[in-house]
Order: C-alpha cells, then sequence, then structure tokens
C-alpha cells in the first residue's frame, strides 16, 4: 500500500494545501514549499510513520518522490522487525 494519501494529508493537515491541489508528479515546491518547509515536512512523514526517511537522496521534489522513499522505509522497517520476532522466537 502506498504512503501518498497520507502525505497528501499530511502537507494539507500541516500547509493547508488541498488535497485536489496535490499532483504527486508535481513539484511541490510548486506549492510553496521551500527547502526549509520541505526538511520540516519530511521530519514530520519520520514522525507520523516512525521511520527514517534515507537522506541518501537530497532532492526529494515531488510526492510521488517521496512516497516511492516512504514506502522503502516502511518496507524495511517491517522486515526487520520481522526477522527481530523470528530471531526471538526461536530463542
Amino acid at each position: 500500500m502506498s504512503s501518498l494519501t497520507e502525505l497528501q494529508a499530511l502537507i494539507q493537515e500541516k500547509y493547508d494545501i488541498p488535497v485536489s491541489d496535490l499532483d504527486p508528479q508535481a513539484s511541490m515546491r510548486e506549492k510553496g514549499l521551500d527547502s526549509l518547509a520541505l526538511a520540516e515536512f519530511i521530519f514530520a512523514v519520520e514522525d507520523h510513520f516512525h521511520i527514517v526517511v534515507p537522506d541518501d537522496n537530497p532532492n526529494i521534489d515531488t510526492l510521488a518522490e517521496l512516497a516511492s522513499l516512504v514506502d522503502g522505509a516502511i518496507a524495511a522497517k517491517e522486515a526487520k522487525e520481522t526477522k527481530e520476532t523470528k530471531a526471538e522466537s526461536t530463542v
């Protein structure tokens, strides 16, 4: 499941931009989010999803790009938790 819908809702909540105005392929800068606002938004995303967005891609520009990174981070977190749970159950 993609995180895109939740990301759109977060932007609407934080910056009062209607979801209908948020094209996943358009630059978030076009909606008035400068680099500081984007950094703050990424921190909010990390808090919301309880993940760490990899910082090896500093050029996140669209919601689709961010959703892809978030989805990857969620999948990695879930895989790690599953692995840890299996390891604990074999002890």
